[in-house]
């Protein structure tokens, strides 16, 4: 066969290689594009999408009122951050009873007059709190791919933050720690018992000093009504939701996950940093142990690192959760 013709029969076959490589390159590009498109959404747009969820829990007493909790979590504060700022402040208007604070507020190392003023608005609303690392020890630059692992933060490398400054300003808006501690609080109304543990993900956790203190505190008034219990832990570790749903809360607060940071419509939270369940990385939810249920908010938090302010399919978020009177 003639070399023409060899090249004639072969023409075809090339034809479609080439054909074959630019859609292969096509397809790569159109993936870079949406890739870069859909990273640009996630730190342009959503990172500063903020937003107020609304929920009722129905876990008082029959016959009580509502209770209007005003759930925040997961700052991450840093001095530049406006938009957040002035979102939070806006967040007084609402009229909350009671404010849970479930921890990591610091993002910055120098970011605790911006945090004041910002909290200034919820002066003289009763709250209580926990700390999380991030109220510890600042940021640090780490690979993401480190979450899909069991690993532990706020290593040597870490700067410490100022806790003792974020203490006394806390303690200026009179809010009430409940860092391994309990304590009476009223609140739309009503007393509670309200308890809580350090942060678990760092291991700072003393649950049995908490439900000591707990147990040392009046389980109902002087009436003889019941005074319900409302837990909180930075990290939602099992163990913690375990412990606190047998001693009977009424209610869990929670942060930490970043309700999973990055996440896929129609999936869900990818990781959640602790060994919560994925479907439980944010909202409201049930949680039972011991034949007891518990109703558990974990909140999908205001921030993110400074080291990586990307969020998709999960916009940051306070939450209102009202809580409701039990049917009889």
């Amino acid at each position: 066969m003639s070399r023409r013709v060899r090249s004639i029969r072969n023409a075809p076959e090339q034809s479609r290689g080439r054909r074959a490589a630019r859609a292969a390159g096509l397809g790569v590009s159109a993936a870079v594009t949406s890739g870069l498109a859909t990273g640009m959404y996630a730190w342009a747009v959503e990172r500063v999408r903020f937003r107020l969820r609304r929920v009722a829990a129905p876990v008082l007493p029959p016959g009580s009122a509502d209770v209007r909790v005003l759930h925040l979590s997961d700052l991450h504060l840093a001095p530049w951050q406006t938009m957040k700022h002035d979102f939070v402040r806006s967040l007084a208007d609402l009229g909350p009873d009671l404010v849970v604070n479930t921890g990591d507020n610091l993002g910055h190392p120098d970011v605790l007059p911006q945090l004041r003023e910002l909290l200034a608005p919820f002066r003289g609303v009763p709250g209580v709190f926990v700390y999380g690392s991030n109220d510890y020890f600042g940021p640090t630059l780490k690979n993401p791919f480190t979450y899909f692992f069991a690993r532990t933060p706020g290593g040597t490398k870490a700067p410490r933050l100022d806790v003792d400054g974020l203490d006394a300003l806390l303690d200026e808006l009179g809010w009430a720690s409940l860092n391994n501690a309990a304590t009476l609080v009223s609140a739309g109304g009503r007393q509670f018992r309200a308890v809580g543990v350090n942060d678990p993900h760092i291991g700072y956790d003393r649950p049995d000093a908490a439900i000591a203190a707990l147990g040392s505190l009046p389980a109902a008034d002087a009436s003889g009504n019941e005074l319900p219990v409302l837990a909180l832990a930075h990290a939602p570790y099992r163990r913690i939701l375990d412990e606190f749903t047998r001693r009977g809360a009424a209610a869990i607060f929670a942060g930490h996950t970043h309700g999973g940071q990055v996440c896929l419509p129609g999936y869900g939270a990818l990781v959640t940093n602790c060994d919560v369940p994925r479907e439980q990385a944010r909202g409201l939810t049930a949680w039972r142990a011991g034949g007891r249920e518990t109703a558990l908010h974990v909140s999908a938090g205001l921030g993110t690192s400074i080291y990586s302010p990307v969020r998709f399919a999960c916009p940051p978020e306070a939450t209102l959760v009202t809580l409701t009177a039990r049917s009889a």
